[in-house]
């Protein structure tokens, strides 16, 4: 018999904090299975780029079942919709497994896009709506969406005339056609904390680890495979950085080596603001120093004996 919600264990936090360590552990403890909550690591093609380590989840005869890294190929964009279809998706099987659903990551939109539940849709262009917003000042493009949605949550829609007409497409789609009510989940939220000193050091030395393991090798593949600069501009810090230095655009690879993890600490501290924010806007985030499993175990065992 199915639980009339799903339990949901999230271990969440900044890169680098050994979120996916402790997902493992709980899952071993607790009869569990992880979803990779990780807007790189869905791709087949992005490894060591994008912080991907399969041994993490344990040896292949005793490895912990995962869901969600290497579904999709870089010619196709996987987005917030996929991640939120794609999630309960691998929840209702895990549990019809009987096994608890662990969802692991960083990546905050695609989080709060299962916790909070947003109303998404595969949505068709419509290009009778582009023709009449062409031309439209993007002051008024924004006033309009505003008129749909209210408290834009997402800003960065109005940031770009391409992104603000989209969420206009978006938001027409969706009121003549409502997404299907999402099932009810039982959410407890961990967090792995480090302090900021020691995050940095992890980061770097995690940094350091994935560039001698061949991550520069990496970037040369994928351009000799053929994906554009374009794309691999858009797939984050690393590859970014990692094109800049073969192009020349950094002098050295100290200066490579120096710029990304000064680029991947901010990019933590932006993670950070945005648990945060989570926060602030309700949920309940228990943060665990270190990442230390036995503080994780105890909250784990009274969230279960809640359940009744």
């Amino acid at each position: 018999m199915l639980p009339s919600s799903i339990p949901l264990l999230v271990i969440l936090g900044p890169t680098a904090s050994g979120k996916t360590r402790l997902g493992v552990h709980l899952a071993r403890q607790w009869n569990g299975e992880v979803i990779s909550v990780d807007s790189r690591q869905v791709y087949r093609e992005l490894n060591l780029g994008s912080g991907k380590d399969p041994d993490e989840y344990g040896s292949p005869e005793n490895r912990i079942p995962h869901h969600l890294i290497d579904i999709a190929d870089l010619s196709e964009e996987y987005t917030v919709f996929h991640f939120q279809r794609d999630c309960f998706s691998a929840m209702d099987s895990i549990v019809r497994r009987q096994r608890l659903p662990v969802l692991v990551g960083g990546t905050g939109m695609y989080l709060e896009a299962v916790l909070r539940g947003y109303a998404l849709a595969p949505v068709p262009p419509n290009l009778e709506l582009r023709r009449e917003l062409d031309g439209v000042p993007e002051e008024q493009l924004v006033e309009r969406l505003r008129a749909f949605r209210g408290h834009l949550h997402n800003t960065t829609d109005t940031c770009e005339r391409d992104r603000l007409v989209r969420a206009l497409e978006i938001a027409e789609y969706t009121r003549s056609h409502p997404p299907e009510p999402l099932p009810p989940i039982r959410p407890l939220l961990l967090g792995v904390h480090y302090p900021r000193p020691e995050l940095r050091r992890r980061i770097r030395a995690r940094l350091e680890q994935r560039l001698a393991a061949g991550m520069l090798d990496e970037l040369d593949a994928l351009l000799a495979q053929g994906v554009s600069r374009e794309r691999l501009n858009r797939l984050g810090l690393e590859y970014r950085f990692m094109l800049d230095y073969r192009e020349g655009r950094l002098r050295s690879e100290a200066e490579f080596v120096e710029r990304l993890h000064l680029a991947i600490c901010d990019f933590a501290k932006r993670q950070e603001t945005w648990f945060r924010r989570m926060e602030r806007q309700g949920a309940v985030i228990h943060w665990i120093a270190g990442g230390e499993p036995g503080q994780a175990d105890g909250l784990i065992k009274i969230w279960l004996k809640s359940d009744g």
